[in-house]
């Protein structure tokens, strides 16, 4: 809100005083100012001045505004001034003392004077009737209030309040604690309100004290104070539902309530001015709350205190201000100040406007009009008027504003100032309302509208001048409008009537039932609204030769006016409006339904206190209460402003803007947009451009069905059927050439009895068709008796398929309605197997068992036959039916049948087909005494209670352990452990127990073994336990037969332990420190592999395999250092050179007797060589080694190295131990070489193949390359060193080979000859790249 300066009086007479000034009540029209009463009007003008004989002490208007009483010092008459006729009059007040006080009633013509003696004068201005009431307080009356039941408060200076009747009576009197300031009479707030009227007077008492007094409730008064840093009461008010409102002295604006409970509590507080604080005041009509101090004023919304709505300073005023006064209307708020000025503002201008086009005229001011075109981007144009308008009306070239009776007419010109006054004209009464067109002024005033031209001489305008209604028509007109042609008017007896300016004659007249009270015709007057006096909305179209008219639908009881919008696409649409919404509606023209349409499109809030004054494309111009105009944009046009996220829904196309409308769907629409746009477009029968819609959005059925109709009747009926309106479509279709499609859409949706009817008149042949679909509806929604009827219908005797439906929903109706004999045998007739199963269950649920059984069993539902067979008792059934059952149920209770009759060993067998195997073992056991099946079947199932069973079996035979056997495996645990304890059976409970024991389960049988000094169990289960210290301890206490078995066990628990003292003690009981008896080496090994210290059991695998290999037991020593070579691998450890040696020289031996055996003599022999080279390692077997070696050097024709080897025999200490067998052979040899002059001594040359390493020659034996120095890795076939070329490695231990050497090898042989894993020549594969393998070689050297 703007608040304006609309005049300052400022008069030397007044400086430095406090001005007294009242505005005149209820119009405020008039304010009276000073001592000496000059009165002024709304605008500042001075009207009249009052000469009193002395200064003004008092002054009052009446209840209407009509009288101004005033009373002067040094005077004891009382003098009234009549507003309306500018007159003063003088009555004589009959008092001798001087009066200090006067009131006039709020609801009668009462004027209560008082004076400084406290005596009190009553004057009845309508009968001129005076009341002195002598005595009515000991001192000067100050201060007082009349409330709405003519009751009086007076406050004086003898600290007393007074409480009069109309009559001057004294109702109620009180003392007060000081004097008394502002009296005003309220309602207190309470729970329940009572209807006693205005109990309550609030009075300031000594200024810091706010005093709350029920007159009807004396003793209980209510005194209120305040924090003393507010300063002193200055002033206070009352508003709403019993709020105070106080302002204090240093610059406070508090509010309380006078709720009881709220008594005390402040609701709001501000420091609204720094220094001091002088006045407040509120307007109920602006809902507004103001305060004046220092030299500002705030303005602050009473729905909501904290927003201050505006801020006025008047920096000119230094001393300060003075009181502030509201009109009633709350349109001007009057400012006094400490220097004798007297400031009025505009807080409220009335919101007056008019509209013609796209043109506005609207109040800017109170005395100023403005008009402006904004859509034609004209420059605005002020007229200064000379009243302040009640009315305003636009016209393409004129403006007319006026009051009363009298109207000013300006003329709109293109020069300066823009406009032109033409004339003002006295019409016969006050006129209510004014419309212009470019030639013509209508002016309704008293229920007549007169029309007149504007321009144009007095004789003339005469001729030119008509008044409405002609004297026949009794009734009174209620509003009107013009447009370019026509004048519209509406009377109280509901008439509508159309004028041809032209000519004056009536066009057309439209009689509505009950009185029409506003109408709003378009730009070109063919179509109207008007609004009747129930608040109802119509459109009219007056130019029709119907008359056609329409109720708008959702139409608010609350509209005010309409606006139709001016843009030339647009002339279908309009918004109706209220004070919160605008409503804008779309007339549609053509439509599927074949007649004009109009449709609510949708609703736009409306900011507070806006008065619309023009539409145009979507855009809402409103009027302010600030003089201005605002645009709003209507929520229902959001093509014209979208932003990101705006859904384009229906309201997009209300207008029909389906171009528009197609781009922004283009360009942003989603799924649902192109869903609704498509569905205006068939509601408008736009069909071509539906048909790209719905290409657009993928809907194929719908572009098919909208392609190819010509007949528009039919085309009309698809797109209602598609837009769910099924009436409209039906009598659509039936106008066209295909009426057919009505029956098709009837049958489609499943209305029925339409079909039926439209079957009749349209396609007698469907109607069995239409039953039968009919009566399967009837069936589904339970109406049995007309499912019956329509099925009966539905037979054809020519549609077998059709007919077979017919007969089985006759089948299953005849069920249901009782008559089930026919029912059964038209089921049991029927080829359908279902259709039993139907009839069968129906039967069921009717609880006639046999018939259903028997359809069951004809339908072969052999399960739900026999169910039911069971339910009628009938057994001997039942046992027929059992082999084709295969529910376990069936079976189940077929079972319990038998074993209640005694034949257990069906029973037995039906229990089995049924899978309940606890009852199998029980009859198996309880009754058929057959163990060996139940044992069989415990086994088979893992059955826990049929374990149970077998065990009590067994127990009663004194079989424990299989008692133990079946008790664990039915997890009763303790149980099968007492038993084992009770009977000496722990080993038996040990054993089968087995890894499904827990660890308690361990440490018991562990505790039992240790006490029965079984140490190699005890120290078994304790391990298991987790008990390692107590199970190496039982281990290690273990006789010598167990030896061997408790050594390895305590490796094993050390292994698992990982706990060094443990470890310490065993390596101790291993190495003879406890007992002195070293155990073998081997066991050591072992521990060492189970604490995974391979460093440590590869230097104990290389002693324990030069002790097998020093014994002769070679294949152990070579599994030995395999074993070892393979985990130390594993765990990318080092391989120890010697292990590494001695493995070589162990597989080169094997190898030789492999080869040998195959007859590959040089193989064997070069072996053989290598081992020899190397016999100190075989201690054990040297003379038959070497003797091997003659004898395969010679075979293999290396006679140089078997002379050396036959000579080393010869020695003394080999020479006794060789074989007799080979002993002169090998003397002979020696002998021949030595003695011979020319020996044979001819060695055949090894052969040389290259280094896989750096390529070099060497002998294809020898394993160290003497230029790269590396040790060469070795075919585990041959012995011979690798060759890149020829490579390939087992596929179980990942040793080396030469591909083409194990092939041969692999012919004769089935296993590895260093793993001894079964292998074959297909697994093996030739490896083209070696250089992985000769890395780990170098790494590993």
């Amino acid at each position: 809100m703007q608040i304006d300066s609309v005049f300052i009086l400022d008069d030397k007479a007044w400086a430095g005083s406090n001005l007294l000034y009242r505005w005149q009540k209820s119009l405020g029209n008039y304010i009276a100012v000073d001592n000496s009463v000059k009165i002024f009007d709304r605008h500042g003008q001075k009207w009249t001045e009052l000469n009193l004989p002395g200064r003004c002490v008092g002054m009052d208007w009446d209840k209407d505004g009509d009288i101004l009483a005033v009373i002067a010092a040094k005077s004891s008459s009382i003098y009234l001034w009549d507003a309306s006729v500018n007159k003063i009059s003088q009555i004589e007040g009959g008092m001798k003392d001087q009066m200090s006080f006067l009131l006039w009633s709020k609801i009668s013509p009462l004027l209560a004077v008082g004076t400084v003696k406290g005596n009190l004068l009553i004057y009845n201005q309508q009968t001129s009737r005076k009341i002195p009431v002598l005595g009515k307080h000991t001192k000067k009356i100050t201060c007082g209030c009349w409330n709405f039941q003519n009751l009086l408060a007076l406050g004086s200076d003898d600290n007393t309040l007074s409480i009069s009747n109309h009559e001057g009576d004294t109702v109620r009197q009180t003392t007060l604690r000081g004097e008394p300031a502002e009296i005003f009479f309220s309602v207190m707030k309470t729970d329940e309100r009572s209807a006693v009227g205005e109990s309550t007077v609030s009075v300031s008492v000594d200024k810091k004290i706010l005093m709350l007094f029920n007159f009807n409730d004396p003793d209980n008064r209510i005194e209120l104070t305040f924090q003393r840093h507010y300063g002193n009461i200055v002033s206070y008010r009352w508003y709403g539902d019993g709020y105070i409102l106080i302002g204090f002295s240093h610059g406070y604006f508090v509010v309380i309530s006078t709720h009881i409970r709220e008594i005390g509590q402040e609701l709001y507080q501000a420091h609204n001015h720094k220094d001091s604080l002088n006045s407040v005041a509120i307007s109920a009509s602006l809902n507004k709350a103001a305060s004046c101090g220092d030299n500002s004023i705030k303005i602050h919304e009473l729905s909501e205190l904290k927003d201050i709505s505006n801020v006025v300073r008047l920096d000119d005023e230094t001393k300060g201000l003075d009181q502030m006064s509201w009109t009633d209307d709350g349109q001007l708020l009057a400012v006094s100040t400490q220097k004798g000025t007297l400031h009025v503002f505009l807080t409220k201008l009335p919101i007056l406007g008019g509209s013609f086009g796209t043109r506005l005229a609207y109040l800017t001011s109170l005395l100023e009009v403005t008009v402006s075109n904004q859509v034609e981007g004209e420059s605005p144009v002020a007229i200064q008027v000379e009243i302040e308008p009640t009315f305003i009306a636009m016209g393409p070239y004129h403006v007319a504003v006026g009051m009363n009776n009298r109207a000013w007419f300006y003329a709109l010109v293109d020069h300066e100032p823009g406009f032109k006054k033409l004339k003002d004209i006295e019409y016969l009464g006050t006129i209510a309302s004014m419309c212009l067109n470019s030639d013509y002024a209508a002016a309704l005033f008293e229920g007549k509208v007169q029309l007149h031209m504007i321009e144009g001489k007095d004789l003339e305008e005469k001729k030119q001048m008509k008044l409405f209604p002609d004297d026949e028509i009794k009734s009174r007109i209620l509003c009107h409008a013009l447009t370019a042609d026509f004048l519209y008017y509406s009377t109280d007896s509901g008439h509508v009537v159309c004028v041809l300016v032209e000519d004056w004659e009536t066009v057309s007249s439209y009689s509505h039932t009950v009185g029409v009270r506003k109408v709003f015709p378009d730009l070109n007057g063919t179509r109207l609204v008007f609004i009747d006096e129930r608040n109802g909305g119509f459109l009219l179209s007056p130019t029709n030769a119907t008359n056609t008219c329409f109720e708008l639908p959702n139409f608010s009881p609350t509209i005010t006016g309409v606006l139709w919008d001016n843009w030339h696409a647009d002339r279908g649409v309009f918004v109706a409006y209220d004070e919160e919404k605008v409503y804008t509606y779309a007339l549609h023209k053509t439509t599927i339904y074949g007649e004009p349409r109009v449709v609510l499109v949708g609703s736009t809030p409306l900011l507070f206190s806006q008065k619309p004054l023009l539409l145009h494309n979507g855009e809402l111009t409103c009027q302010t209460a600030s003089g201005k105009t605002s645009e709003v944009a209507l929520s229902t046009h959001p093509f014209l402003k979208r932003s990101a996220g705006t859904p384009v829904d229906s309201q997009l196309d209300f207008s029909k803007q389906f171009h528009e409308a197609w781009d922004l769907c283009k360009s942003a629409g989603s799924s649902s947009d192109w869903a609704e746009l498509g569905k205006a477009c068939l509601v408008h029968m736009e069909v071509d451009l539906a048909i790209q819609v719905y290409r657009m959005s993928g809907d194929v059925g719908m572009v098919l069905s909208l392609k190819g109709t010509q007949d528009m009747n039919l085309l009309a009926g698809h797109l209602a059927m598609f837009l769910g309106d099924y009436n409209v479509a039906q009598d659509l279709y039936m106008s066209s050439s295909c009426p057919i499609a009505a029956l098709e859409m009837r049958r489609n949706l499943l209305n029925w009895d339409s079909a039926l009817m439209l079957a009749k008149r349209l396609a007698e042949d469907q109607i069995p068709f239409i039953s039968k679909e009919y009566a399967v509806h009837l069936e589904f929604i339970g109406d049995y008796v007309n499912a019956l009827a329509h099925y009966e219908k539905g037979m054809t005797h020519d549609a077998k398929e059709h007919d077979d439906a017919c007969k089985a929903g006759v089948a299953r109706m005849s069920i249901r309605m009782g008559d089930i004999r026919r029912g059964a045998a038209q089921a049991i007739q029927h080829p359908s197997r279902v259709l039993k199963k139907e009839c069968g269950a129906i039967l069921e649920s009717m609880k006639q068992f046999s018939e259903a059984a028997q359809l069951y069993e004809k339908g072969q539902y052999y399960d739900k036959a026999a169910s039911v067979y069971i339910r009628c008792k009938n057994w001997a059934k039942v046992g027929d039916l059992l082999p084709h059952v295969s529910s376990p149920k069936i079976h189940l209770q077929y079972a319990k049948a038998k074993e209640a009759d005694g034949k257990y060993k069906e029973a037995a067998q039906a229990y089995e087909s049924a899978k309940d195997w606890d009852n199998v073992i029980r009859v198996l056991l309880d009754h058929l005494n057959n163990p060996e099946d139940a044992v069989r079947i415990v086994k088979e199932t893992q059955s826990i209670d049929g374990a149970k069973m077998v065990a009590r079996f067994f127990l009663r035979l004194n079989d424990y352990g299989s008692a133990i056997n079946f008790l664990v495996l039915s997890q009763c645990n303790d149980e099968a452990f007492q038993l084992a304890q009770q009977h000496g059976q722990m080993e038996v409970y040990a054993d089968i127990i087995g890894p499904e024991a827990t660890q308690e389960d361990y440490q018991s049988i562990a505790l039992y073994f240790e006490g029965e000094k079984k140490h190699l169990q005890a120290g078994k289960f304790f391990q298991k336990c987790g008990q390692y210290s107590r199970a190496l301890k039982h281990f290690l206490k273990c006789p010598s037969i167990e030896d061997n078995l408790a050594v390895e066990m305590a490796i094993e628990t050390v292994g698992q332990a990982k706990d060094l003292s443990l470890t310490n003690q065993l390596i101790d009981y291993l190495m003879g420190e406890s007992d002195g008896m070293p155990k073998d080496a081997k066991y050591l090994f072992r521990l060492y592999m189970a604490l995974q210290q391979y460093r440590e059991a590869a230097r104990t695998a290389i002693i324990i395999a030069r002790e097998e290999q020093s014994t002769g037991n070679y294949r152990n020593a070579h599994d030995v250092l395999f074993s070892m070579y393979t985990e130390l691998q594993s765990q990318k450890i080092k391989i120890p050179a010697e292990m590494a040696t001695n493995l070589m020289i162990l597989h080169s031996y094997l190898l030789a007797k492999v080869h040998v055996k195959r007859v590959d003599h040089l193989k064997g022999a070069r072996m053989l060589i290598r081992v020899s080279n190397n016999i100190s390692k075989f201690p054990a077997h040297v003379v038959p080694i070497l003797t091997s070696t003659v004898i395969e050097c010679h075979r293999a024709g290396l006679k140089n190295s078997a002379f050396s080897f036959a000579a080393m025999l010869m020695r003394p200490e080999y020479r006794n131990d060789i074989d007799p067998k080979y002993r002169k052979k090998i003397e002979a040899m020696t002998f021949n070489s030595l003695y011979n002059t020319r020996p044979d001594t001819s060695e055949l040359e090894e052969e040389t193949t290259p280094c896989p390493f750096c390529g070099f020659q060497l002998p294809q034996n020898e394993l160290l390359c003497i230029s790269c120095k590396n040790n060469l890795p070795y075919c585990i076939a041959t012995g011979r060193h690798m060759l890149k070329e020829d490579w390939c490695v087992c596929p179980h231990c990942e040793f080396p080979a030469l591909y083409s050497q194990f092939i041969l090898l692999l012919e004769t042989e089935s296993v590895c000859p260093m793993c001894s894993e079964t292998l074959s020549a297909k697994q093996l594969k030739k490896i083209s790249d070696c250089s992985s393998y000769l890395q780990a070689e170098e790494v590993d050297q």
